[in-house]
C-alpha cells in the first residue's frame, strides 16, 4: 500500500532546508560585511582593515573617539570613504539586483537559463547609454547617461511586452525569442555607433559595456538600492505565487495564481533592476544565471528560501568580483564582466557536474 506524505510530514521535511537557508544567510550577510571592511582596506593609500572598520564606523556614527585619535590621516579617511567604500557598496547593490532579476526571469520564462540580459533589456539600456557617451546628451532630450540607460531598459522591456502577447497574454517562448532578437538589433546599434565615433569614445563605451563600478559615489548608490528595497519587497510578497508559477499556468490558476499578470509584473520588477544596475555600473553578465542556481541547488526551489539567499549570494559574488578585480592585475583594473564571465563559467559547469545539481532546474 503506497503511503501518502501528510502536510506534517511536508512541513517536518522543509524544516532542515529553512534552517540552512537561515544559517546560509547569515552566513552570506558576515562574509559581505568582512568584504566591505577588506575592500575599504586595499589600494595604494595604505590602510589596515581595523582602521578600514574605524573610518566607516566613523561615519556613521559621529563622535566616535578613534575618529579623532590621531590615527588616521585625512587621506587614508577620503580614500577609504570616498572611493573605496561607495564601490563595494555599488558592487553589493549591483550583484544583489542582478541575481534576483536573474531569478524573476527564470520563473517568468520557465526556463533555467534565462536571465536578465536574455530579455534584451541589458542591451537596450547600453543603446541609451552609448548614445550620450557618443552623441552627447541631447541627442536623447538632455538625459543623463544613467537616466538615459534606465530609459533604453523600458522601451526593451516594453518592446518584448508588446512581441509577447499572443491571444491576451505573455507567452514563455515568444518572450525569449523576442528578447534574442532584440537584444542583437540594440547590440548592433551599440556596435554601430562604437565604431562610428572617435578613439576616446571607443575607449568609454567599451569599459561601460563590460561593466565597472571604480566611478561609483555615495549619491550613485541612491537609484539602485531604492530600485533593490522595491524589488525585494515586491518579490518577497509574490513568493508563494512564484511557486505557483513554477507549476504550469494551468496549476496556478487552479492555485488562483492570474500567470499573464504576473508574468507582467515580473517583467516589469526584473527591468527596472537590470536597467537601474545597467545605468550605474554598466554591462555585466553571469550573476543573473549563476547565483539563481547555487542558491536552488543550496536550499530547495521554494521562492520564500530562495530569495533571499540569492540577493544575498549575488551582492556576495559582485564584491568578491570587484575586489578580485582591483588587485589581480594592479594597477591595471579588470573590467567586471570579464572576471564575472571567466569566474563564473567554470564555478557553473562545475556546478552542473555534481550529483546534486538537478536540483537547480526549476520545478523540481
Amino acid at each position: 500500500m503506497t503511503e501518502v506524505a501528510t502536510p506534517r510530514d511536508v512541513a517536518a521535511a522543509r524544516r532542515p532546508l529553512a534552517r540552512r537557508a537561515a544559517a546560509l544567510s547569515a552566513g552570506l550577510a558576515l562574509v559581505g560585511t568582512l568584504l566591505v571592511v577588506v575592500s575599504g582596506a586595499v589600494g595604494s593609500v595604505e590602510v589596515t582593515p581595523v582602521q578600514a572598520a574605524q573610518v566607516v564606523v566613523g561615519h556613521l556614527v559621529p563622535g566616535m573617539p578613534w575618529m579623532s585619535d590621531g590615527s588616521l590621516t585625512p587621506l587614508q579617511d577620503q580614500a577609504v570613504w570616498q572611493f573605496r567604500i561607495p564601490r563595494v557598496l555599488l558592487a553589493g547593490l549591483a550583484g544583489a539586483g542582478l541575481a534576483l532579476a536573474g531569478a524573476l526571469m527564470q520563473v517568468t520564462v520557465r526556463n533555467p537559463l534565462a536571465e536578465p540580459y536574455i530579455l534584451g533589456v541589458s542591451s537596450g539600456a547600453s543603446v541609451g547609454a552609448v548614445l550620450v557617451i557618443v552623441l552627447g546628451s541631447a541627442a536623447v532630450g538632455g538625459l543623463s547617461l544613467n537616466v538615459a540607460a534606465f530609459a533604453g531598459a523600458l522601451v526593451a522591456c516594453g518592446c518584448v511586452a508588446a512581441l509577447a502577447r499572443k491571444n491576451g497574454a505573455l507567452s514563455p517562448t515568444r518572450m525569449i525569442l523576442s528578447g534574442v532578437a532584440l537584444g542583437s538589433l540594440f547590440s548592433a546599434i551599440t556596435s554601430y555607433l562604437t565604431i562610428s565615433t572617435d578613439a576616446q569614445n571607443v575607449v568609454s563605451v567599451l569599459f561601460f559595456l563590460l561593466g565597472s563600478v571604480s566611478a561609483a559615489t555615495m549619491p550613485n548608490l541612491l537609484g539602485p538600492a531604492i530600485a533593490l528595497g522595491v524589488s525585494c519587497a515586491v518579490a518577497a510578497g509574490l513568493a508563494r505565487s512564484l511557486n505557483a508559477l513554477m507549476t504550469g499556468d494551468e496549476s496556478a490558476a487552479s492555485l488562483g495564481v492570474d500567470a499573464t499578470r504576473l508574468r507582467a509584473v515580473l517583467l516589469v520588477v526584473a527591468s527596472l533592476l537590470t536597467g537601474t544596475v545597467v545605468s550605474v555600473a554598466g554591462g555585466i553578465g553571469f550573476v543573473g544565471l549563476v547565483v539563481p542556481h547555487v542558491a536552488r541547488i543550496c536550499v530547495g526551489a521554494d521562492h520564500r528560501r530562495t530569495l533571499p539567499v540569492t540577493v544575498l549570494g549575488g551582492a556576495v559574488f559582485l564584491m568578491a568580483a570587484d575586489l578580485l578585480a582591483r588587485t589581480v592585475a594592479a594597477p591595471t583594473e579588470i573590467p567586471l564582466g570579464i572576471l564575472t564571465a571567466i569566474v563564473g563559467a567554470p564555478f557553473f559547469l562545475w556546478l552542473m557536474r555534481r550529483d546534486g545539481a538537478d536540483r537547480a532546474g526549476l520545478g523540481r
